[in-house]
């Protein structure tokens, strides 16, 4: 039990805090703003899932998006922090009316989860073709690092991947760099932004935010729930994510909601008989909120590492997202074309009328699934005669 919740809260607190700092340092955030959103991502997702726990004794853990986060390393450039603020607080209110209104299934049976899939691992691409570079100018971190990523978990399958590789990769940093002592900073939390709510925050990062948010973090946690024998209060359980999500966004916060792999590690067999196992999520919780406290001194020793080994472990974290997701992409022969569309369009990063990527990337694979089907009905119908 304390080892699954330990084990619940590193996933947040090692490769999630790394991506988050990564994406603000790519929207070109101030250290007040990053730390306010830090702060408010880590506290109010840990008390979210904190009093969803206690209220119905089931395991829900969770912090913030790590999937949304690395989306928002590639599209957060040119927003302002309150434009930023505001994005996030109408991502809640998506996430929000998906638990109020049932939109949720409706909307998700519309869009296939290949092209969403599609979508992500174009996303990712970039973060996971970089990290080789990084190994490359930072040699005994990207050997070592590898060695934890691939080749430990197959001895020892306690602790995820990506901890092994961080693990692995600071004893290298260890050898070929010198740490120099955390800057003298005093103490700074969450603190009020006021938004700006603007066209482009809502279409190039609410509604793909959102999207990210419902099918790779809400949906696996309800999914891995039931698995797992708990009976969740789905649209209840939406509807708090989206309603925490617009407090953090008035922090600067981009989300606060239940994690996938934080609540699967919480509510399996292995955290202990089923009654008990929410004391697990307990646990992770508290830890969560904690490490948003500190978040202050947490972003000094993370800016204080030298930017090639954080995107090494950037995209190790990423790694098996985008495996994942490329993977089940492809998996539907039907819907490969539309797929390797989407896929494409992500993967270029195109960004026209002020509309962001995931926009164009998921327009354009409906559009030929859409020609795709049509032909097909076409054929099956024949010509007509001549």
């Amino acid at each position: 039990m304390i080892t699954a919740g330990f084990m619940s809260a590193l996933l947040a607190c090692t490769g999630g805090a790394i991506l988050l700092v990564k994406a603000a340092d790519e929207a070109g955030l101030a250290k007040s703003e990053l730390v306010s959103w830090f702060a408010s991502a880590y506290i109010i997702g840990g008390l979210l899932n904190l009093l969803l726990t206690l209220k119905y004794k089931i395991p829900f853990a969770g912090a913030h998006s790590i999937t949304a986060t690395a989306f928002l390393g590639t599209t957060a450039l040119g927003l302002s922090f309150p434009e930023l603020a505001g994005a996030f607080i109408m991502s809640g209110m998506i996430i929000l009316l998906a638990g109020c209104s049932g939109l949720f299934a409706k909307a998700m049976n519309r869009i296939p989860k290949h092209l969403i899939d599609a979508l992500l691992a174009g996303m990712l691409l970039s973060y996971v073709v970089k990290m080789v570079p990084a190994g490359i100018s930072l040699p005994f971190s990207g050997i070592l690092a590898g060695i934890g990523y691939f080749a430990i978990p197959v001895i020892e399958k306690k602790l995820p991947p990506t901890l092994w590789a961080l693990i692995f990769g600071l004893i290298g940093l260890s050898l070929e760099f010198r740490f120099t002592s955390l800057p003298k900073s005093e103490f700074m939390t969450a603190w009020p932004v006021m938004p700006q709510f603007t066209v482009e925050g809502l279409f190039s990062v609410a509604i793909p935010m959102a999207v990210l948010v419902l099918s790779n973090d809400l949906a696996v946690a309800l999914a891995a729930l039931k698995s797992n024998q708990f009976e969740p209060p789905v649209n209840k359980v939406l509807a708090a994510s989206g309603i925490a999500t617009m407090l953090a966004g008035g922090f600067g916060g981009n989300a606060a909601n239940v994690g996938g792999l934080m609540s699967a590690l919480c509510s399996s067999p292995d955290s202990g008989s089923k009654d008990k196992r929410y004391w697990a999520a307990v646990l992770s919780s508290v830890m969560v909120m904690c490490y948003g406290i500190l978040a202050w001194r947490v972003v000094d020793l993370i800016t204080v590492m030298p930017s090639s080994f954080i995107t090494l472990i950037t995209g190790l974290s990423l790694l098996g997202l985008f495996i994942n997701g490329l993977r089940s992409s492809l998996s539907n022969k039907g819907l490969l074309i539309p797929s390797l569309t989407t896929f494409t369009v992500a993967a270029l990063h195109i960004h026209l009328l002020g509309i962001a990527t995931p926009v164009w990337a998921l327009l354009a694979g409906c559009i030929v699934m859409k020609a795709i089907h049509l032909g097909r009905m076409k054929r099956s119908h024949g010509e007509g005669p001549d």
